[in-house]
């Protein structure tokens, strides 16, 4: 990816976040981070990786950012100088429950180990 794409998708990245932060006040959406963009090369659509901490809302949660995507480009074109803004797809970033399972696996290796070296095995 060169440089430029690099810096567009953070530059994104970062406006969004303070888009959420001061103009998106929605009580409902809860803890809302966006923890990555991803942009096409061609600069025509934009994958927003956003982290819902309540995992039992982020469907929900997902659906009503979606519901103000067209919202949020809006304002994003007027905060961002790109000849064309992205059509925005917001997406669950689902990392953080990736590490917890790998943890727990981890976790459950070690006490397993530790079992087998009491009982003598």
């Amino acid at each position: 990816m060169s440089v430029r794409m690099e810096k567009i998708q953070k530059l994104v990245k970062e406006e969004i976040s303070l888009i959420f932060l001061h103009k998106i006040q929605d009580p409902q959406l809860g803890l809302t981070t966006i923890t990555k963009v991803k942009i096409t090369p061609d600069l025509r659509f934009a994958k927003v990786f956003v982290s819902v901490m309540d995992k039992e809302k982020r469907e929900d949660t997902i659906n009503k950012i979606n519901e103000i995507s067209s919202l949020i480009r809006t304002e994003l074109a007027h905060r961002v100088r790109l000849r064309r803004v992205p059509e925005l797809e917001f997406l669950i970033d689902d990392t953080l429950d990736y590490v917890e399972k790998m943890e727990d696996i981890f976790r459950k290796i070690h006490s397993d180990d530790k079992q087998e070296d009491q009982n003598g095995g």
